[in-house]
């Protein structure tokens, strides 16, 4: 007898190899048998799921989250399961919950409200720290999650556990240094999937200031990446300083560096390909050329569709790099009002929104368009462009744009005017994720939470990648979201459906999957809101052999446990 037959699939088992038609039998948690073998136990198994040639695959991997807060108070990490993701890693970006200490408490989650996007006041309520270390904080989760998670240890936590204020204002001693690779080892020991960081400049805590790790020195960086390499199963990921731009031959070398020290695979975030920045993609991937030029292994992380980045001045995430807006961006909501209320300093904003800065074209007002209101009185402006707008009541855009927000409470979202995907954008997203220097992921799930919603990168994969433009076959595409990045962090029997593996599996119907539209809802603590989007055609996930999803809908059930490294993962080959 076998606990569960998944019966009448269409097997796409995540190695690549063609689908076929097969059964999939599993008991305590593991695959047991497939295909005919499956078969025959079907008669005898506690349950039969029916699923009628539908797609029965892997889990879905996303190495890239930061549902380290969200975990504390939401175990079914939404929406991400509902996607079919059934493994996920956090703690990336150096912004880790651990090591804490009440000291730091504050500032932590300040620093997360305000390069995160995670609203302040959900952060206050749901997150009450209880521990100090690591171990601590990944013990704190057992009674289960809507899925498998592992945790980076962060740089950013470790930093400012050992100096303090002084963590945003100078390089580390070297005694300071061995203090943070001791915390780094504690971590590391208790499970840790291995060390983040990030030298992003779009990366600054809730004073303006560039985060602790942006403060750190290549010395520091490659002492901290050499502890990596004492432990099995273990991985870096980094975020380099130019994330906008062509590497610089800085970002090379730490990133080439930090993989050699650590002898362990570096990945980095992120491409997001599309035929207006062809060209800056292949550079970029040159640094993983560089890299094993050097005998290192370094690797993009890769979102397969156009992100839909909005942008409010109630976050001022990304508003914060147009030159001389810091000071006004981190203001408190009604000093911030105030300030884009007054005549006088609206105007020099707008003056200074035309300087050249790390913003890029964030300052264009012409080029923005509303992507969401919050008011009836605003709500005729949703899904227009400000230049229309502006020419319409007689107002420059940034005069147009600002006098929505204010009437929204600052909470209104705008972006890029939308810009429909065509084959080629397809093709190039095909060449870059077909690279073996690329991986699919960077989804940023759990964070930027006003901002993003690239959580549903697979679904979106599925449904543009595979079925509209037909870029990959759905067998190559759901070995992009499976078994390579399994194979990236080393993790054991996840992956690939095959006879031993965990059972973790998700049955979807290719003809309609997909993400649902995005819009904000008001679910997190204290009444915070974020980003949202269910998924469609995602009949069933499993996670070790238990299901999680029902018909898009989540059944409550919290089977996926906290990954270890070593006792989950193996050192990822090179």
């Amino acid at each position: 007898m076998v606990d569960l037959v998944i019966r009448g699939g269409v097997l796409v088992d995540g190695t690549g190899s063609p689908s076929r038609p097969a059964d999939v039998a599993v008991n305590a948690g593991r695959v047991v048998a497939v295909g005919a073998d499956a078969t025959v136990l079907a008669d005898g198994a506690t349950e039969t799921v029916e699923v009628d040639g539908l797609v029965v695959a892997p889990g879905f991997i996303d190495v890239h989250t930061h549902y380290d807060a969200q975990a504390l108070w939401d175990p079914t990490l939404s929406p991400s399961p509902l996607h079919g993701v059934t493994t996920l890693f956090a703690g990336n970006c150096g912004f880790s919950l651990a090591p804490m200490s009440e000291e730091i408490a504050d500032y932590m989650l300040r620093m997360l409200a305000r390069v995160e996007g995670m609203p302040l006041n959900s952060l206050q309520a749901g997150v009450k720290p209880t521990w100090s270390s690591t171990a601590e904080y990944l013990s704190g989760f057992a009674e289960g999650l809507a899925a498998n998670a592992g945790f980076m240890v962060g740089h950013s936590a470790l930093r400012r556990i050992v100096l303090g204020e002084e963590s945003t204002q100078r390089i580390a001693t070297d005694a300071e240094v061995e203090r943070m690779c001791a915390l780094l080892r504690q971590g590391l020991a208790a499970g840790g999937m291995g060390f983040s960081s990030t030298w992003s400049q779009t990366h600054s805590d809730a004073d303006g200031v560039p985060v602790p790790s942006r403060h750190a020195d290549a010395r520091e960086m490659l002492a901290l990446a050499t502890v990596v390499g004492e432990f099995p199963g273990t991985s870096l990921e980094f975020i380099p300083e130019a994330t906008g731009k062509a590497f610089e031959q800085d970002d090379l070398d730490i990133m080439t560096n930090m993989s050699l020290a650590a002898g362990r695979p570096l990945n980095w975030n992120l491409i997001a390909p599309s035929v207006e920045n062809a060209e800056l993609c292949r550079g970029k991937l040159k640094a993983g050329t560089y890299a094993a030029s050097k005998g290192a292994r370094v690797v993009a992380l890769t979102l397969p569709s156009r992100p839909s980045v909005r942008v409010s001045f109630a976050s001022g995430f990304v508003l914060d790099a147009l030159q001389g807006w810091a000071e006004a961006m981190v203001l408190p909501l009604e000093e911030k009002k105030k300030v884009l209320s007054d005549p006088a300093h609206r105007r020099r904003l707008g003056e200074l929104a035309e300087l050249p800065s790390s913003a890029g074209r964030w300052g264009d007002w012409k080029t923005r368009y509303i992507t969401e209101t919050f008011t009836p009185q605003t709500a005729k402006y949703q899904g227009r462009a400000v230049s229309e707008i502006a020419a319409e009541e007689g107002k420059s855009p940034f005069d147009a744009l600002v006098d929505i927000a204010l009437a929204d409470g600052l909470r209104t979202t705008f972006g890029d005017i939308p810009k429909p995907d065509t084959i080629a954008d397809w093709e190039l997203r095909a060449e870059i994720i077909r690279d073996p220097l690329s991986l699919v992921g960077g989804s940023d799930a759990g964070a930027h939470l006003d901002m993003l919603g690239t959580f549903n990168y697979a679904t979106e994969l599925l449904a543009h990648g595979v079925r509209e433009f037909g870029a990959f076959s759905i067998e190559e595409a759901i070995k992009h979201i499976t078994s390579e990045p399994a194979r990236l962090y080393g993790l054991r029997d996840r992956g690939v459906l095959t006879v031993g593996a965990a059972a973790d599996i998700v049955v979807l119907d290719p003809d309609s999957v997909g993400s649902e539209p995005l819009s904000t809802r008001d679910d997190l603590p204290a009444n915070g809101s974020r980003i949202y989007a269910g998924a469609r055609g995602v009949e069933h996930v499993f996670v070790d052999g238990t299901q999680t999803v029902r018909s898009n809908e989540f059944t409550g059930a919290l089977p996926g446990k906290v990954l270890r490294s070593g006792a989950d993962t193996v050192s990822s080959a090179w």
